[in-house]
């Protein structure tokens, strides 16, 4: 009996060791997966090429080859120093004395908006410039010219040369205001700070953005997508990659983006464009009044229901105005039977009127309404800032 249970003990203990030998050497011939070494763990991988859940990726690569970077250069005169004006000062120094000229370089961004080599900014990145050189997204630069600009609306249209090769240049395509709506995703694409070409991306935080002093003519639209310096110019796109806006300005207290970024829509763009393309210069309506809005304190005072239309302060002698009966003191309620909400309202009115033409006026004088007819005008250029 002694002896049969040596060798059942004997056996247990070698099949143990047997069984712990496969186990750790070869779990699969027990039909057990290996247990995870310290050096390997089991992951999860996605299958190749699968895009990312609302990515912006295609709406990216519409628009990424159409945008080009803007660099400028123009002469500064330093101006001498009032102490070398000396004559003893003057002997010593020389011609040092004299004031030098340096070179003052620039850079924004462009939107190539068609395949013959136009491309569009922002007038402030082009306004005092006199050499203009354009870096396309292929990394090659061109000169370009500029074919003309629209200080009142901050648009400028430049040209180069189009690829030699007959190809084009690889132009955006322009989207529709309509479609756009407060809370659609865009993406601002440029050159911030000189880093080279950036995408950003937000959402349209409003439209119709004006009495920001930024522009004499404002129809913003605003958005968080980051606007930084070196954007002007740049492209505002849909979700699709399609152009709505041209970035020209951010509200900053610290000269970077604050998510308050204001871009002019593609509807005034491509009418200054095309204007500009055209004849080289922008054409507009005008009257000659100034105005000013109607407060509550002014409404009250002239007893008015409401806040609604612009004060006229006063009239351009010899202008349309002028001759068409307008006086200081006027109310001016529609232009061409279209309402007048302030004086932005107004001047927009009467800017988009063709010179020339005819156009029916509604004013409150006193207690009275008077309807002028007036023959528009055309508005003077602004006058040019020097140095």
């Amino acid at each position: 009996m002694r002896k049969l249970w040596l060798i059942f003990a004997q056996t247990v203990t070698v099949s143990l060791a047997v069984l712990f030998v496969i186990s750790t050497l070869k779990p699969e011939w027990l039909g057990k997966a290996p247990a995870p070494s310290l050096h390997s763990i089991a992951v999860q991988e996605a299958a190749f090429g699968t895009p990312p859940a609302a990515s912006y990726r295609d709406a990216a690569r519409h628009a990424l080859p159409a945008v080009v970077h803007i660099f400028t250069s123009q002469k500064i005169r330093q101006p001498k120093h009032p102490l070398l004006d000396d004559p003893i000062l003057r002997h010593f120094f020389g011609e040092r004395s004299e004031p030098r000229e340096q070179r003052s370089a620039g850079l924004g961004s462009g939107v190539i908006v068609s395949s013959e080599g136009y491309i569009l900014t922002n007038y402030h990145v082009v306004e005092a410039a006199e050499e203009i050189e354009v870096a396309l997204h292929d990394g090659s630069t061109q000169p370009a010219r500029l074919v003309g600009g629209d200080p009142e609306s901050d648009l400028a249209v430049l040209r180069v040369e189009p690829d030699k090769k007959g190809d084009g240049l690889p132009a955006i395509t322009l989207g529709q205001m309509d479609n756009l709506l407060v809370g659609d995703v865009v993406l601002a694409i440029g050159n911030p700070f000189g880093v080279g070409q950036t995408v950003t991306m937000g959402i349209v935080s409003a439209l119709g953005r004006s009495h920001l002093g930024i522009n004499t003519f404002e129809n913003f639209i605003q958005t968080d997508a980051a606007i930084n310096p070196g954007n002007s110019g740049g492209a505002l796109v849909d979700s699709r990659g399609n152009l709505v806006g041209i970035n020209t300005a951010i509200y900053s207290r610290s000269g970077g983006s604050l998510g308050i970024g204001f871009a002019i829509p593609i509807s005034i763009a491509r009418n200054v464009m095309e204007q500009i393309i055209k004849t080289g210069t922008v054409t507009r309506g005008w009257i000659g009044v100034e105005a000013q809005e109607i407060t509550p304190e002014l409404a009250e005072t002239f007893g008015l229901a409401d806040t609604a239309g612009a004060l006229i302060a006063g009239v351009q002698r010899g202008s349309p105005a002028d001759l068409g009966g307008i006086r200081p003191g006027d109310i001016l309620l529609a232009v061409n039977g279209k309402p007048v909400k302030d004086p932005q309202v107004m001047l927009d009115l009467i800017a988009g009127q063709t010179p020339g033409e005819t156009v029916p006026f509604k004013l409150r004088r006193q207690k009275n309404i008077v309807e002028p007819t007036l023959r528009i005008g055309k508005r003077p250029t602004p006058p040019r800032e020097r140095d």
